[in-house]
């Protein structure tokens, strides 16, 4: 649970007559003050610790943000919005060229973080100090706000806009192939929409400080390592500087990652129990990592732990929620429907993200349809039901918990704070930062109005004008789901670092709405789940520039321009891809683009559009039960919050259920290899070190996390680019990548035959399990 401050961390006089001392050189007043009474059970806050009146109350914002401003540093330069729109154009250009093939590549913001640092300070070397139509060609040194403006523009856009699948599957799957009208028009609808419903909750999601949104504080941390800017954080730590530290581990997690990625790749995937029993199913199915449930525990690949988040970035109570899920759904529960063969799951392996048909092979959706791509009733009668792994199932079941659970969680305890916050200003926060970023003019509500309604207006043109079978009564469906569920979920996310998704929902909601109706499918899905997504990336940015101190109207522009531009070059890219590359998106493609993202984007409009929710969970199909979930999640919050009420100093006021059930969400296709390593590192920094040697986590513990994430985001980019992309993955093919530590973790049952897993009973050929298919 988490953890307080050791005596010798909360009693340090040294400590904080040193904080002090330097504070009063800023003219800086200190205080003990008693809290007011809370306006919800914070499970961050220490109850224990000594709260500064001009510093956060949070022990993890104090080590990473500076508690003070400097209202004319520059920020609105040309210099930023130079080096922010050449990122914007090449992150996303690159990453959409790359997101078609595989193996592929991701070049994440803190690349663009880091490369722009030099940058900046090459700007400032080199250009002469002049002006043009009276702006400033250089303003001076490279500032760390120019720095944060720069990279805000250079990660709106980076990953490929959900909606640029829609546009590949209808030209792939259903031969539509609009002009570049209807595919700009649904690209910015869909990603601009969202920041409108950011920017009216950022009141509730940004200004209080209990909304920590964790992630961002690595990022601060990173920012004033690299400005070195004054240490913030309690605790008189000696040791190297923040500087030091990171460039060592940087440099560490560089070299470091060349062994695991691509030199002894065993290390990544370490199922040592499954190399002692390679050809035991049950054994492989309970400890191997790329098919089974991961009880080896072990993985020296940092991209392996990070990739469903940083565990230093997380709260290690929020971990343990996420810890006790994986343990009771997935190691407990799991295994004992699957040898039950529960949903005939016996008969395939027991985790995949694949779905199968009666005979235990991959579910081909080709013999079910039309010529029109619609569902042939006789077709499916005669071919088969589509079933599940156990742990994809799992998934589903959890995610209709979590949807219930994060309504009545957010009903039941934040609305007391939603209430306060409704009617109260920067200025009245009981926190420093949002004191100072009161004095900066805030986005008028109207200018968001101003986007909705144009991005509304694209909506509806690209629906209506084209054959898309959404009517409008959908898309306004699917903008209130999102606008729904963005303040819940926002908040459990800014609290948990844990964001609770909406795909499933949204999918089941048309799924029964407009059956067989695979273009709608995926167009409801993505105005329904990517407008809130963009909504929370919108605010997590908008809370970065409130850490840092970045004027509202300035960030706002910064983040509509650069997601405008991003948008418009991957659909550029995209194009210039189907028009170019031969073969596009074809298995056997050569080079690699056989669009792994785009298939599974377009069975999915499949099961869910043309086969449809109501074969699949509706009464009497083989899903039924996992329906029950929705009552499950419900239910559950409530049990929680009559129990705190009982107790209220136990531990119960660490529970939270849409954690629990939703923090497994990335299963599959993550899988334990994600989960439990990153609840270990999570237990021995935010847990066993923050409680026993809290001044060197103050210290380092966020710096840890940005040396780490930016040595192998930079090291895969090398390793990928020297020795994968080349000769198209031939280099070392009949040396390095045939030797032991590169093929052992592949030679078990765990990998099974083409990666795809060994099930407990496979079925001889010709025979079919489960029941008799019916429409």
């Amino acid at each position: 649970m988490p953890a307080t401050y050791s005596a010798e961390d909360r009693q340090s006089a040294g400590s904080l007559q040193e904080k002090f001392a330097e504070d009063a050189e800023k003219n800086v007043s200190h205080q003990r003050v008693v809290p007011l009474e809370p306006e919800f059970d914070d499970p961050n806050i220490d109850p224990d610790a000594i709260v500064l009146d001009d510093d956060s109350p949070y022990p993890e914002v104090r080590s990473a943000v500076a508690n003070t401003d400097d209202p004319d540093m520059p920020v609105n330069t040309l210099r930023a919005w130079v080096i922010g729109i050449v990122w914007a154009i090449i992150l996303p250009g690159m990453n959409q060229f790359f997101f078609f093939r595989y193996p592929s590549v991701t070049v994440t913001g803190i690349v663009a973080q880091l490369l722009s640092y030099p940058l900046g300070r090459l700007w400032a070397y080199a250009l002469p100090n002049v002006k043009i139509f009276g702006i400033s060609v250089n303003p001076g040194p490279f500032t760390v706000k120019e720095h944060v403006l720069v990279t805000i523009m250079a990660s709106v856009g980076y990953q490929s806009a959900y909606a640029t699948d829609i546009i590949a599957v209808q030209r792939v799957y259903y031969n539509q192939i609009y002009n570049f009208s209807y595919q700009w028009m649904v690209v910015m609808s869909t990603q601009l929409i969202g920041f409108s419903i950011g920017g009216i909750a950022r009141r509730f999601l940004v200004a209080p400080p209990s909304m920590i949104w964790p992630t961002n504080l690595v990022t601060c941390a990173l920012f004033n390592t690299l400005h070195s800017q004054h240490y913030a954080g309690i605790g008189n730590r000696g040791g190297i500087s923040r500087e030091w530290f990171f460039l060592y581990v940087f440099i560490g997690s560089f070299f470091w990652y060349f062994f695991p990625g691509y030199i002894f790749q065993a290390l990544s995937y370490f199922t040592w129990v499954c190399w002692i029993a390679p050809n035991n199913v049950v054994v492989n199915q309970l400890f191997g990592y790329y098919n089974g449930l991961g009880m080896s525990l072990i993985t020296f690949d940092w991209s392996q732990i990070t990739y469903i988040g940083s565990p230093l970035a997380t709260p290690w109570w929020a971990e343990a929620n996420v810890a006790v899920g994986f343990v009771f759904f997935f190691w407990i529960l799991t295994p004992i429907l699957y040898y039950t063969n529960t949903w005939y799951a016996a008969f395939m392996p027991i985790s995949t993200r694949t779905s199968y048909d009666n005979t235990g092979k991959e579910y081909d959706v080709t013999r079910i349809l039309t010529p029109e791509s619609t569902l042939d009733i006789r077709k499916y009668e005669q071919y088969s039901p589509l079933f599940l792994s156990m742990t994809f199932a799992m998934t589903y079941g959890l995610s209709f918990a979590s949807i219930t659970a994060t309504i009545m969680h957010t009903a039941l305890f934040f609305r007391k704070q939603i209430w306060i916050q409704s009617r109260r200003s920067l200025s009245e926060q009981p926190d420093v930062h949002a004191r100072l970023m009161s004095k900066y003019p805030q986005v008028p509500e109207w200018w968001y109005s101003i986007i909705f309604v144009i991005m509304f207006v694209f909506s509806v043109i690209s629906i209506e004008v084209w054959n898309t079978q959404m009517p409008v009564w959908a898309l306004v469906l699917a903008l209130v789901v999102a606008f729904v569920y963005t303040i819940p979920v926002g908040m459990i996310q800014a609290i948990t670092n844990q964001q609770v998704g909406l795909n499933v929902i949204t999918e089941l909601i048309i799924g029964y709405a407009l059956p067989g109706k695979p273009i709608a499918m995926m167009m409801f899905k993505t105005y329904g789940y990517i407008t809130m997504a963009q909504a929370l990336q919108f605010t997590s940015d908008f809370k970065l520039g409130h850490y840092m101190k970045i004027p509202s109207r300035v960030m706002f522009w910064a983040q509509v321009l650069a997601a405008v531009i991003a948008g418009t070059v991957q659909l550029g890219v995209q194009s210039w891809m189907f028009t170019n590359i031969d073969r596009m998106c074809d298995p056997a493609q050569p080079d690699g683009f056989i669009c792994p993202s785009t298939e599974v984007f377009g069975t999915a409009s499949i099961i869910w559009g043309v086969i449809g929710p109501q074969r699949q969970f509706s009464q009497g199909q083989i899903y039924y039960g996992l329906l029950f979930f929705f009552l499950v999640g419900a239910v559950c919050p409530l049990l929680t919050y009559l129990a705190a009420l009982r107790w209220p100093n136990s531990f119960l006021r660490y529970v939270n259920f849409p954690v629990i059930f939703n923090g497994t969400s990335y299963i599959p296709p993550a899988s334990a290899l994600n989960y439990v390593p990153w609840a270990i590192v999570g237990f021995i920094f935010n847990y066993i070190i923050r409680r026993r040697h809290f001044s060197w986590w103050t210290k380092y513990n966020y710096i840890l996390s940005a040396g780490l994430d930016s040595g192998v985001a930079v090291s895969i980019i090398v390793v990928y680019f020297t020795l994968q992309y080349p000769e198209n993955g031939a280099i070392g093919k009949n040396n390095i990548q045939k030797w032991w530590g590169n093929t052992v973790s592949a030679n078990t049952a765990d990998f099974g035959p083409q990666g795809a897993g060994t099930p407990l009973s496979a079925m001889p050929p010709g025979q079919t399990f489960g029941y008799v298919n019916s429409s």
